[in-house]
């Protein structure tokens, strides 16, 4: 599934600078006329490896948008409060309302992987809690919202020198921590189970869109082209997609790298009609 995340993509700084003013601009007119319309909430959900610019990509999208009109959340540990409720109930409070845009740092995928791979959590725990989060997904969708989930990859070489490199450098190293290495060293368990989820999760209703987080010019211009196309083809219909017919669109490549051996323009997973883009 991450092969074609893994392929190189790059975008040189001419390309870049080129590119980025056309995109904010339109990002920002979506953006305006999304609040003006007021027809349904968005929700950006972004995940994936250590070190592959989740942080980053956040804040570049609240750069390029207005922020006043974006609810950024990294939820962290749950409180009293929220373990004395059901599990979604956190995010249902901090949900956008129609008009608005969403992100969520860290989404409602993170406690069943981390829970998978740190503690005791059994198979059939986390078949019940992706059933779950489908459910939720499916739930928001049905009632107007647009679901956009990206997964920020890394391979295990890549993720070694991304670490190593913010180490190096004294205003990136706070953010390399010991639990990032251990992480590190657990990179083929994780890489297994995240594609697991990601086939069990990648829905007509909400499918994943796989990046490749090396290079950050590639992974900005890719999330926020997905961001744009996605907004613009919801903005555009004249009547609100049928759930079980929605589908992301197929994204045209950035650069000059595709994956041969799936045709170059994604490949589909999960049971649900999803499509998982480069």
């Amino acid at each position: 599934m991450f092969e074609s995340a893994e392929l190189g993509h790059k975008i040189d700084k001419e390309t870049y600078k080129k590119e980025v003013p056309i995109l904010r601009e339109a990002l920002l007119d979506a953006q305006l006329e999304l609040l003006q319309s007021a027809r349904f909430p968005v929700i950006i959900l972004i995940s994936g490896v250590d070190g592959a610019g989740k942080g980053e990509t956040v804040n570049i999208l609240n750069e390029w948008m207005d922020p006043r009109h974006i609810r950024t959340h990294a939820l962290d540990e749950p409180s009293d409060e929220e373990l004395d409720r059901p599990v979604m109930w956190r995010y249902w409070r901090v949900l956008p309302p129609k008009g608005n845009i969403g992100i969520l740092f860290r989404s409602w995928y993170s406690t069943p992987i981390n829970n998978h791979l740190q503690g005791p959590s059994k198979n059939s725990e986390l078949d019940q809690q992706l059933e779950r989060i489908n459910r939720f997904e499916k739930m928001l969708v049905d009632e107007g919202a647009l679901i956009l989930k990206f997964w920020l990859h890394l391979s295990k070489e890549k993720q070694k020198i991304r670490l190593k490199t913010l180490e190096k450098d004294p205003k990136t190293r706070w953010r390399v921590t010991p639990r990032d290495w251990k992480n590190f060293k657990i990179y083929d368990r994780f890489h297994s189970l995240a594609e697991s989820v990601l086939r069990r999760s990648s829905t007509s209703e909400a499918p994943w869109t796989i990046i490749e987080g090396s290079d950050p010019r590639y992974r900005y211009l890719a999330v926020g082209k997905a961001i744009l196309q996605a907004l613009r083809a919801r903005l555009d219909a004249a009547e609100p997609p049928q759930p079980h017919v929605t589908s992301p669109p197929v994204m045209p490549h950035i650069d000059t790298i595709s994956d041969r051996k799936s045709g170059g323009e994604g490949k589909r997973v999960g049971g649900g009609g999803g499509r998982v883009i480069e």
